[in-house]
């Protein structure tokens, strides 16, 4: 049902509806976006403070509020919220004893609350994280098991400890284990509406399922022929029990709807589930059913088990007050709480050229619908929107504020673009900036500042993101160009932007054979060969622009722009 979402920013008018549906309990800022708890328990020492991408509704903020979380940064569909969000939402919140971010495991998610706890700390704010890992499909990949729906699990128990009074290290280290104790499998019969084309994000065969999905529509690993329903769900009991440690103090069973299954027969899951388990000697302390951890309209569900430990029932089942376990009064509904827009202090920047963000824009603009469909092959299909929306606010920000084009896009895409590219590609605008400012009529920057102002920025990103030369990320297009800058001496100078250029399109295309060891190509295993890196395309993009920007005549040898994206196989490998 995407054809229902407005055009104009979905994911506030979301957070706007929730708070009018719920005024008693939550309050909205709207820029930074977050949402907070207006009545959180008064013994509580440390704040608790979560989020990530849009979609999964109700998950996060339906857990806001007595009993769960104190604030929630909703980040753009699929995307992980921007570090600037998370800071707001965590100082909004702040208590004595600290805050702890109940993070789940995406490279977007771990960058962004990663830069956002060092911000807090660098004030003196007492930090600690639990990272949610629960996905069993995911066991191998590189980038480690995703973050799915024990993170319901995770908030609630926490949510009632941390009203309790209990402290920071102990609320970390309880989240910690509830963690370790749970797993989580995903099918699905149908793939999600892609908001950006309103077609399902991938196909299926007919009475077929894809087995082990995310939570952002990422594939499975493999399909499987549709089993009767009760063999579905011994196959993923077997696998989830497999995976799961002791069980001998029960266990806590979630059945969880991704957006489009109903309540009947998540329902009747839930019955099978529980026989089924009984039936191998594990008993279910517990049971939740319905959509808690959604993927917009994915038709399926995930079964999600948690070896409880003595006393963690009695959290779990302790009285909260969250959209999810109350119903808003039908009383006349009180004013809603909305903060205005924060107005950031924005010192003067330097004045600069916009030439080439406004070429590069104008290049990412041709290929954006190929961008997509490549990152819905390899990853939830958010890469070409975020990148073309970005460096269209960079123009505007450039235009307003006369500043430095990279400079301009640096800010929004920190500050602003969510998810994991908009952060690492920030870091990539902000470096290149210190060699693009110093040139404000559009020439060339000299290319020993050019080479090192890329060199830094890659080693920024892999300082923040951990990839390397071969695990199929933007630095395998990066990393070549700036080799290339560095040996600029031993060729034509006249030509090396251009050469730095192919260098990287060679290391886009090269992304096309390898499987992913980071971010959510990872979890996808062979069915991403043949489908080079959105990321890598992206950098390699960058780099085009450049030539065609500061060597007009050389750049005539690179290929079009969409060359890159065009042979786009029209399903993943088996």
């Amino acid at each position: 049902m995407s054809y229902l979402l407005p055009e104009t920013d979905p994911v506030l008018a979301s957070c706007r509806g929730l708070v009018t549906a719920h005024p008693d309990l939550l309050a909205l800022s709207q820029d930074p976006l977050y949402v907070r708890a207006l009545a959180p328990s008064p013994d509580r020492r440390v704040a608790l403070v979560s989020g990530g991408g849009s979609g999964h509704e109700p998950l996060h903020a339906g857990l806001l509020g007595r009993g769960g979380l104190d604030a929630v940064a909703p980040g753009r569909v699929f995307a992980s919220p921007h570090n600037r969000q998370i800071v707001a939402a965590s100082r909004s919140t702040l208590r004595a004893g600290g805050v702890l971010h109940i993070v789940k495991n995406y490279t977007g998610d771990r960058i962004n609350y990663g830069v956002a706890a060092e911000r807090l700390r660098a004030d003196g704010i007492p930090v600690e994280q639990v990272l949610v890992t629960d996905d069993v499909a995911t066991s191998t990949a590189g980038a480690g098991r995703r973050g799915t729906a024990a993170t319901v699990v995770v908030e609630k128990i926490l949510g009632a400890a941390a009203d309790q009074g209990d402290g920071l290290e102990e609320l970390a280290a309880l989240g910690r284990e509830v963690v370790d104790r749970s797993r989580s499998l995903a099918v699905c019969t149908r793939a999600h509406t892609s908001p950006s084309t309103l077609q399902p994000a991938f196909d299926l065969a007919p009475a077929h399922a894809d087995y082990g999905v995310g939570i952002h529509g990422e594939r499975g690993s493999r399909s499987i022929p549709l089993p009767r329903v009760e063999d579905l769900v011994r196959r993923m009991l077997s696998d989830l029990c497999t995976a799961t440690p002791d069980t001998s103090d029960g266990v806590l069973l979630v059945v969880n709807g991704l957006g489009a299954t109903s309540l009947l027969e998540l329902q009747a899951v839930t019955a099978l589930a529980a026989d089924q388990l009984g039936a191998r000697g594990h008993h279910v302390a517990a049971a939740l059913t319905g959509t808690h951890v959604g993927a917009l309209d994915m038709a399926g569900l995930s079964l999600t088990l948690t070896a409880l430990r003595p006393g963690w029932l009695t959290l779990w089942q302790a009285d909260a007050h969250t959209p999810l376990t109350t119903w808003p009064r039908t009383a006349a509904l009180p004013r809603t709480h909305i903060t205005p827009p924060d107005l950031l202090h924005r010192p003067a920047a330097p004045k600069g050229s916009s030439t080439l963000l406004d070429r590069y824009a104008a290049i990412v603009s041709q290929v954006r619908d190929s961008l997509t469909a490549l990152d819905q092959l390899a990853g939830d299909g958010d890469f070409g929107d975020n990148l073309a929306s970005g460096l269209a606010k960079a123009k505007v920000r450039a235009r307003e504020t006369d500043e430095d084009g990279m400079a301009a896009a640096a800010d929004v895409f920190l500050n602003e673009v969510g998810g994991t590219s908009g952060p690492l590609l920030g870091l990539l605008f902000q470096h290149l900036a210190a060699a693009t400012a110093a040139c404000p009529d559009g020439q060339r920057p000299a290319l020993p500042a050019l080479a090192e102002s890329l060199a830094a920025a890659c080693a920024a990103i892999r300082r923040v993101g951990g990839a390397g030369i071969g695990d199929r990320t933007l630095i395998d297009a990066l990393l070549p160009a700036v080799q290339s800058l560095r040996d600029a001496d031993k060729r034509e100078r006249d030509r090396a932007v251009t050469d730095a250029a192919l260098a990287a399109v060679s290391g886009a295309r090269g992304t096309a054979g390898m499987l992913g060891a980071r971010g959510r190509s990872s979890y996808i295993g062979a069915r991403a060969l043949g489908i080079p890196d959105p990321g890598a395309v992206g950098v390699a993009l960058l780099l085009i622009a450049a030539a065609d920007v500061y060597e007009p005549r050389s750049a005539t040898a690179l290929p079009a722009p969409g060359h890159l994206t065009r042979h786009i196989p029209a399903s993943p490998a088996a």
